[in-house]
């Protein structure tokens, strides 16, 4: 029997499918007998720590192509990995770089800046060959040529098998037809609506063999179309309808304005469910420096990732504790570098390890680094030790001996310091695409509503894809949202 938890945002549904496994648990289920299948490798994990402490070693708490992998009895070896994409790049000289390092959620479509690479993963998603792809006439044509695009396709497949390599595409369907799939007696799915025409295709032939199937999802957040998910299989999905009606997370207000975006929506499953009691507060903005951000936390969330930078460099400026999903950030360690530099001032010893992050920082003027080499790695040095043996120069505070750190970091850290950030604790700031945010919320949310040219172009072709962004753009918020004013009203998103 199928049942699907159709769940607004803050609805719970994650809550239910755990609530749901950890029941047939308590009814005898054997572990290996419960398949849980979450969209991210986060997604998996949290579900999978969620359940009783005894019941950890649940082995198949996976995301889809995790379960494929095994149960194909695959080696990382037999996987296409990023450098084989640029690997192949090069060899057709096209640029191509990957963008999996910074994929907190490691969703598995790919993750790369070509645009060409991103229409082969699409049509592969879709179940389709790359000229139906390319005649959907989806894409920017200033962008992907047809020549070329069937000739990257060719050449891929040849790399593929000269080398016997899957990608993960190859993976899920190399399962289907494998019908390698475990017996279950229960069968989780979240975020059904994200799946695939192909992951559908897999996860009918894992609950085609078994008793239960309990799949939760919103088709009014299903935001991976351009990807080649398929929200029309969940939303046409047949089987017992369990709603949920109550959001844990929206406030009053702003629930009224999401329903504003999502009924604009044609094609969608029509859904009552209530918000908070709690108002929560709508505030619009014409630009984001006039929003205090130096206390609590909040999500800034724009269409693109680009549209991050200018504000990254606001908050820099500013000494605010921020980080930017796209772009490493350096000053959690020379944070930890000054602590130790300031433990070594007031006469306590560090480890060997502390002294090699702090040297970092350190120039051959402070410190003659050459003389450490000598150290003990187990060992811990005080300040005068390391001033008599090993070459330090130096005793003053930590930004001047720092003379090797670059002064914008220095002036950066020295500000949030001053402004009582925690910097031992996770940035309380988070910049992201709103597409990275997905299953995120924040006390405080900013919305931009700048579109790109072709982002204009593809909303103008179908809205749907665009409303259902910013709908979970606005649903990210528990208390307060702030909605940043297009800069040119004819390319922006008019809430």
């Amino acid at each position: 029997m199928i049942y699907k938890y159709y769940g607004p945002p803050g609805t719970g549904k994650t809550y239910k499918l755990i609530s749901r496994a950890k029941a047939y648990v308590r009814i005898g289920t054997p572990l290996h007998k419960i398949g849980y299948f979450a969209f991210t490798k986060k997604a998996a994990t949290e579900a999978k720590n969620r359940m009783p402490a005894e019941d950890k070693k649940l082995p198949y708490f996976q995301t889809l192509h995790s379960f494929a992998y095994h149960q194909l009895t695959l080696n990382e070896e037999d996987v296409m990995q990023p450098f084989h994409y640029e690997e192949l790049g090069k060899l057709l000289n096209i640029k191509v770089k990957y963008h999996d390092k910074y994929n907190k959620e490691e969703v598995s479509y790919l993750n790369c800046d070509s645009p060409y690479f991103q229409m082969i993963g699409k049509a592969m998603n879709r179940d389709v060959n790359i000229r139906e792809e390319f005649d959907r006439n989806e894409h920017n044509s200033k962008e992907i040529k047809w020549h070329l695009l069937k000739y990257i396709d060719d050449n891929l497949k040849v790399y593929k098998e000269k080398r016997k390599l899957l990608d993960f595409n190859d993976m899920i369907t190399e399962f289907t037809k494998s019908d390698k799939s475990p017996k279950f007696d229960v069968v989780f799915i979240d975020e059904a609506q994200d799946l695939s025409l192909m992951q559908w295709d897999m996860t009918r032939s894992i609950w085609n063999k078994t008793k239960d199937t309990f799949i939760a999802g919103d088709d009014d957040q299903a935001i991976y179309k351009w990807a080649g998910a398929d929200v029309d299989s969940f939303i046409t999905l047949e089987g017992q309808y369990l709603p949920l009606t109550q959001s844990y997370r929206i406030p009053a207000k702003v629930h009224g304005l999401a329903m504003g975006i999502i009924n604009k929506i044609k094609n969608r499953i029509d859904k009552s469910w209530k918000p908070r009691v709690s108002q929560g507060n709508l505030y619009r903005h014409f630009d984001v420096d006039s929003i205090d951000m130096s206390q609590g936390d909040w999500l800034v969330l724009s269409r693109t990732r680009h549209m991050l930078n200018n504000i990254g460099e606001s908050l820099y400026r500013q000494g605010l504790y921020y980080e930017n999903r796209y772009k490493r950030s350096s000053e959690k360690e020379l944070h930890r570098a000054a602590t130790s530099w300031e433990n070594l001032r007031k006469g306590h010893l560090i480890s060997y390890k502390e002294i090699e992050n702090i040297i970092k920082y350190v120039g051959p003027k402070n410190w003659h680094a050459k003389k450490i080499k000598g150290m003990a790695k187990g060992s811990f040095y005080g300040i005068d030790q390391l001033v008599k043996d090993y070459g330090l120069q130096v005793k003053t505070v930590w930004y001047e001996a720092f003379d090797n750190a670059g002064q914008t970091k220095v002036n950066y850290l020295r500000k949030m310091r001053k402004n009582g950030e925690k910097l031992n604790e996770k940035p309380r700031i988070e910049l992201s695409t709103i597409h990275a945010a997905k299953g995120g919320e924040a006390t405080n949310v900013v919305l931009l509503t700048d579109l790109t040219e072709n982002t204009v172009k593809s909303y103008e072709r179908n809205p749907d894809d665009e409303n259902r962004l910013f709908y979970v753009g606005a649903t990210r918020t528990k208390e307060n949202l702030h909605i940043i004013e297009p800069k040119k009203y004819e390319k922006g998103y008019i809430l």
